[in-house]
C-alpha cells in the first residue's frame, strides 16, 4: 500500500507540511506526479467539474496546464482537523493570447489513513490582471523558493 506522509491525524506542523508538499507538486505541472498523491478512486469537484479516479485527474490536469500557461501557485493552510485540511490559494497564469489571470480559491481535502487524498473540492475565481501586477516570479515548473513570502506575508 502506498503511503504519502505526513499521515493523519494532522497537527499544525504536519498539516502545514502537507499543504507545502501539495503546492510543490502542483507547481511541477506534472499531472502523473500530482495524481499519485490521490487515492485511485479520489473524488474531485473543481469549479463546476465533477470526476473521480487518477486517470481522470491526469486528464484534467493535462488539459488545465495546456490552457494555463506559466502557472505558479501558492497554497496556505486555512484549517485542519483529524484527516481534513482546508486551504486558500492563489495562482497566476496566462492564456494563449498573453492575458494574465490571478485565480483565488479555497479547497477542502480529506485523506485516507495512508495520507492519500480521497476527496478534493475546489472553489475558484479568476481575475484578469496586467502582467505588471504579477506577484509570483520564480521559474516555471519549479517549487516556490523557501524565501518567497506566502499569501499572508504578502498581505493577501
Amino acid at each position: 500500500m502506498t503511503r504519502k506522509p505526513p499521515l493523519p491525524p494532522f497537527d499544525l506542523e504536519t498539516a502545514t507540511q502537507k499543504v507545502r508538499l501539495a503546492e510543490n507538486a502542483w507547481n511541477s505541472r506534472d499531472p502523473e506526479k500530482v495524481a499519485l498523491a490521490y487515492t485511485p478512486d479520489s473524488v474531485w469537484r473543481n469549479r463546476a467539474e465533477f470526476f473521480s479516479g487518477r486517470e481522470a485527474i491526469v486528464e484534467f490536469l493535462t488539459r488545465k496546464w495546456e490552457k494555463e500557461k506559466e502557472y505558479r501557485l501558492i497554497k496556505e493552510l486555512w484549517a485542519f482537523h483529524e484527516n481534513h485540511i482546508a486551504v486558500r490559494f492563489q495562482y497566476e497564469w496566462h492564456d494563449a493570447s498573453g492575458q494574465w489571470y490571478r485565480a483565488h480559491g479555497n479547497e477542502q481535502w480529506a485523506f485516507d489513513d495512508n495520507g492519500l487524498m480521497m476527496r478534493r473540492e475546489a472553489s475558484i475565481n479568476d481575475v484578469a490582471i496586467d502582467a505588471a501586477e504579477r506577484r509570483f516570479h520564480w521559474p516555471e515548473g519549479e517549487a516556490r523558493p523557501d524565501d518567497h513570502p506566502g499569501l499572508s506575508e504578502l498581505g493577501l
